[in-house]
Formats: structure tokens, sequence, C-alpha cells
């Protein structure tokens, strides 16, 4: 068999094979186990500093687009890995396209890829969508690629061998219409599985996070409580787990002495907490809304560690999620009592998208820290690093004092003429775990300044909304910088952090312009 008649068949086998290991893939993303189209990202995403990976997030148009082009970079690269790999194998049968290889290519395309998987994606390895404990979701991981290894495996040989099985002897031209033929079935064959991978794309893309993740809650709808269905999202999934609670367990591990597992009804058995506390991302800017304020049921954390009997080393605790979201903060912390596992949210079950059936509530801390979907409390020493750690986020992740404005908008037009009373002016203050006991607004940028009215105190752990006192009314026509600031509950004064490194969070002062007409 010449070159070119042996690489023209193993290219088209191998491309149907990619097509139909993708669509492996999609089939079991779809029952909730993880694939590499998912876990991949995760697991490069970590070695992007944040200053770059947050300027191709912005150059591809957000981080729900970055999610897609990842997903869909990995499928699109396994289609042309999947067809050169056909190529090689087409290549390597052109003396003997009749001989039957099994040993061979079942080592080459499916025990060399698993042991690749396994050492390249093991700290990702344990993602389950289901809720499975690490350790098993880490076995059905690699089973589940094994399977779609093996059925590329299959695939290709199967196509190799039905492109390049012999022809009659009247047939002697290189690509007779009997190739042609087969050729056609094969990639139609290939058609027909691609249209079956497509419709798992549909199904996957409605349950997908891109229709949620990054929603925001400011302006004139914000209120005391955040409902549920408006509390601000932040997920690096692109589909978020939807856990079987009866799959589900809590370990709880690492340098303790009594390492214990608990299940859902077991935390019910402890003492409840019920406690108002505010979230906050770590990206959340100045005039941003990903930013929220719930009333949350559970359990203390130091609930578990306590009996668990830490070991003089241990300094932190690094939190899992089954998402395989990690993240860390000090032992301390967590045997704080306000630090819980909340399994309510507002008086419900906690909704799927905030971390059913526990999540990990963490007053003073950035978004990133309340670990959702929580599945391991890993008692560790002091150089654990979770996640966006290890990505280059931080080094401090404490909530500054922050406020901002919500009513009214920026670049705002009201006329005098036709003012019928103070403008509203109104908005929120938050002080991390530290209250909030003052609130100043100006209207020349900063020059001077007016106590504003705390017409809510969430209390230490949570928000406050203010406005200004009897409202704002403007002395004359003119443009007007208005200007917020709050003093914290210890006495601080909310103040742009001059040496704050830009992954810590930002610091400054909310500030919007109103042009005021005759």
């Amino acid at each position: 068999m010449s070159r070119s008649k042996a690489v023209f068949p193993g290219l088209l086998a191998g491309l149907v094979a990619g097509i139909a290991m993708t669509a492996a893939m999609l089939l079991l993303a779809s029952f909730g186990i993880a694939t590499p189209l998912a876990i991949i990202g995760d697991r490069l995403s970590v070695f992007i500093s944040p200053g770059p990976f947050l300027s191709i997030m912005g150059r591809v148009g957000g981080y729900n687009h970055l999610k897609q082009l990842g997903v869909g970079s990995t499928m699109t690269g396994q289609l042309v890995v999947g067809a050169l790999g056909g190529a090689i194998f087409g290549l390597f049968m052109r003396r003997n396209p009749a001989r039957h290889a099994a040993f061979a290519t079942i080592s080459i395309f499916v025990l060399l890829p698993l042991i690749a998987a396994a050492i390249v994606l093991w700290p990702v390895l344990g993602t389950s969508y289901l809720g499975l404990p690490i350790d098993v979701a880490r076995l059905v991981t690699l089973v589940g690629f094994a399977l779609c290894v093996f059925v590329f495996e299959r695939t290709l040989v199967a196509g190799f061998h039905f492109l390049a099985r012999a022809k009659p002897k009247s047939e002697d031209r290189e690509f007779s219409p009997a190739i042609g033929r087969r050729a056609l079935i094969l990639g139609g064959l290939g058609v027909a599985v691609a249209g079956g991978g497509a419709g798992l794309i549909q199904k996957l893309y409605r349950a997908a996070t891109f229709s949620y993740d990054g929603t925001q809650y400011k302006g004139r709808v914000v209120q005391a409580i955040t409902p549920n269905d408006l509390f601000y999202c932040v997920t690096k999934n692109v589909v978020d787990p939807r856990v079987n609670v009866d799959l589900w367990h809590l370990e709880v591990n690492g340098l303790v002495q009594n390492p214990a597992t608990y299940r859902f009804q077991d935390l019910k058995g402890f003492s409840a907490i019920e406690q108002e506390t505010t979230l906050m991302c770590i990206s959340n800017g100045l005039d941003a809304g990903l930013m929220s304020n719930a009333i949350w049921k559970g359990l203390a954390m130091r609930d578990l560690i306590d009996p668990a009997a830490p070991l003089s080393s241990a300094a932190r605790v690094r939190l899992h999620g089954v998402d395989n979201y990690t993240d860390t903060f000090p032992l301390d912390k967590a045997l704080d009592p306000t630090t819980l596992l909340a399994y309510e949210m507002n008086g419900v079950p906690l909704p799927h998208r905030h971390g059913y059936p526990v999540r990990v509530v963490v007053p003073g801390y950035f978004g990133e820290k309340h670990v959702k979907w929580l599945t391991r409390i890993e008692v560790t020493d002091a150089n654990a690093k979770g996640f966006y750690e290890t990505q280059g986020w931080g080094p401090d992740f404490i909530v500054p004092t922050r406020s901002r404005i919500d009513i009214p908008d920026h670049e705002s037009r009201f006329s005098i003429g036709e003012l019928r009373g103070a403008i509203e002016v109104k908005g929120v203050a938050f002080g991390g775990d530290r209250g909030i006991s003052r609130v100043e607004i100006s209207d020349d940028d900063g020059e001077t300044w007016d106590d504003a009215d705390i017409y809510y105190a969430g209390g230490d752990l949570a928000w406050s909304l203010w406005s200004a006192h009897d409202g704002w009314m403007p002395d004359e026509p003119d443009d007007y910088t208005l200007v917020v600031r709050a003093t914290d509950g210890e006495g601080n004064v909310q103040q742009w952090e001059e040496d704050r490194s830009p992954y810590s969070g930002a610091t400054g002062f909310h500030k919007i312009v109103v042009h005021v007409t005759a």
C-alpha cells in the first residue's frame, strides 16, 4: 500500500473516531461525569496569572465567552489530534493493512492516553457534578475517560480496516470507486455521530452556567435581603454540579487525629445557626454589583473541626468542592463561631447554583473563600493554596470597607425647574465582618461631606443601606460629582489603598456625575 493510500483511510478513520470519542464525552457529561472537555480548563487556568487571564477574558468578551472558547477549542483539538493519530496509524499499517494489532493499538490509543491523563490531570480528576466523594470521583473520571479513548481506538481500527480492505483485482487504481463508496459510508456515519453530539451540546448548553454566571445585583432593585434568584453569581464551571445528596458526603481529614465522614442528615443533627452575611466577589468593581446579602442557616465549622482534633502543625484549612474548586483560609478563622457550613439560604434549601447541599460562609473574606458544593475540609499546613491562590490572586483576601451609589444613575440629568422635591440618593456600604458605623455623601467630589442616613443596618457581618438625609437638592445648574464613603465598625474610614495588590480587590471611592440644568 502506498503512503497516500495509507494516510487517507487513517486520516478519515481518525477523524470519525475523534467525533465518536467527543460524542462519548458529551454523553458522559450529560450524566454528570467529568471529562477533559471541562476539567482541562481548570487544570490549565491555574498556570495563567491574573493579569494575562483578565486580559484574555476581556479580548474574548467575558468569562462566559472564554468558557465557550475553551470547550470549543478542546473539542476541535481532539478532532485534529484524532485525525493526525489516524494518519500515523495508517502509515504504521500500510505494509500489511489487513493485520490485527489490538495489543499495540490499545497500548498506544488507550493505555498511554489514560496514563498521561492520570499524570497531567490528577489535581482535577476528583471533579464530580453528581457530588461523589473526591476519591470515588477520581476513579469514575478515569474510567469514563478510559471508555472514551477505547471508543476512539475501536472506531479508528474498524474504520481503517473498512476503508483499506483488499479491493478486487480489476480495481487497480489508487482510489477506486469502492474506496470512495466506503469513505462516503464512513463519513456519513461520522456525520450521524456528530449530529448526535450536536444534540448533546444543545442539551448541555441549556444546562450550562452561561445564563446566570456573572449575575449582578445593584441599582433600584436592591433591598436588604437579596432574593435567591437575584443573588450575585460567579462560577468557574461551564456546567455547575447538581448534587445527588444520597451520593454526597462531607469528609474532615488532613492534619487531624480523628478523621471523620458525615452525611447530610448528620449535619442536621448539630445545633443550627441563622446568620445574616453579605458576600462580595474579589473582582467586584467600585460600581459593580457582585455583592449580595442573605440569611444563612447551618452549623459552625468548628463543630466538625474540634472533634477531629487538629495536630500542632495545622495552620490552615483547604476546602474542596465537588467541582474540584479549592480554597483556603487560616484555621483560626475556620474555628470562629461565625464561619458556617450553610445548608439553607433565606429560609429554603440552598439552590443548586449557590452550593447545594452545603456551602461555606466565612464572614469578612471575599466570595471565592465561600466554597460551594463542599465535600471535604482538609486541615493542612501554612503553605496550602487554593484554586485562585495558585493562579496568583491575593495575597490579601479580607474585604476592605466599600460603599456604592445605586440611585441616581451615573450621567443622570435633572432640571431644577422640573424638580418637585429633593433627588433621591441611596446605596449600600459594606465593612466585611466589621460592620458599618457611618456613611457620608459629597456632591463636590469629596471637598466637603455630609452624613447620610443608615436606614438598614445588617449587623457586623452584613451590608448597610443608606440614603442622603432628606434627599439631595442641588443649589444651581451645574455638573455635580457625587461621592460616597463609609466608616466601618472599628472606626476605619474607607480609603484608596495605594499599595494594595490589584488582585486583592479594588479600593477607593465610587463616584457618579449628575447633570443639573435650569
